[in-house]
């Protein structure tokens, strides 16, 4: 290896940029491209500079945030027209609404979150949700989960497998159980509450979209 090619990748190792090997050893910054751009440590390094380099300028970095924040807005347009194409065939199926008003009556529509979120007392609720999300929402069904909120006086294990066996959603698809003291003494849920849970951004701006379709939908029903 040349003396000056070994010089240079030892001052490339180290973290430095074309420029200043360079400055360094007048070796031209397009030689050293060739020499060095498809090697995977100097490809890490190349990387790690951008993104100091972003970070350091101040500019540079709201271009990056507003690029970043474009991106995700068209993106989840994108979402937001295929609910629009596909609403008008889905709304044929039962189970498909029997879902959309379950959200609509019980999840979670915060806009700010990622999150599909229903939490409900009765198991045959979230039953069907699920039911909705794997058949209808097409969501994999290892990418749900479900969580309790439970009383200090009920047993995490039996009830899990309680609700495991009323909703079908496996065991390994459980979270950790949150215990609550309730403020009455007396009137409890026996079987604690369900949150069924799915993450995704597509999935919730589906939803709402959907829901805004129905909600217009209904409304040029005519009453009789």
């Amino acid at each position: 290896m040349r003396k000056d090619k070994e010089k240079a990748e030892l001052l490339r190792r180290t973290g430095k940029s074309y420029k200043q090997i360079n400055r360094e050893l007048s070796i031209p910054t397009a030689t050293l491209s060739d020499w060095f751009r498809d090697k995977s440590w100097s490809i890490e390094i190349r990387d790690r500079l951008a993104t100091a380099a972003s970070f350091s300028s101040p500019e540079k970095l709201r271009l990056m945030v507003a690029a970043t924040k474009k991106k995700f807005a068209l993106l989840h347009e994108e979402y937001r027209r295929e609910a629009i194409e596909e609403f008008e065939e889905k709304k044929k199926d039962h189970l498909f609404i029997a879902g959309l008003m379950l959200y609509w009556g019980e999840g979670d529509k915060n806009v700010k979150n990622s999150d599909v979120k229903l939490s409900n007392s009765d198991s045959g609720m979230i039953r069907v949700f699920y039911v909705f999300l794997t058949n209808s929402m097409l969501v994999p069904a290892e990418k749900i989960t479900l969580s309790l909120l439970l009383y200090p006086d009920l047993v995490d294990s039996v009830q899990k497998k309680s609700w495991s066996m009323t909703t079908g959603i496996p065991l390994a698809q459980f979270r950790k159980s949150v215990f609550i003291k309730g403020r009455h003494p007396t009137r409890r849920l026996s079987h604690g509450v369900g949150m069924i849970r799915v993450g995704g951004r597509k999935y919730k701006e589906k939803l709402l979209k959907w829901i805004e379709l129905a909600m217009r939908d209904f409304g040029n029903k005519t009453v009789v």
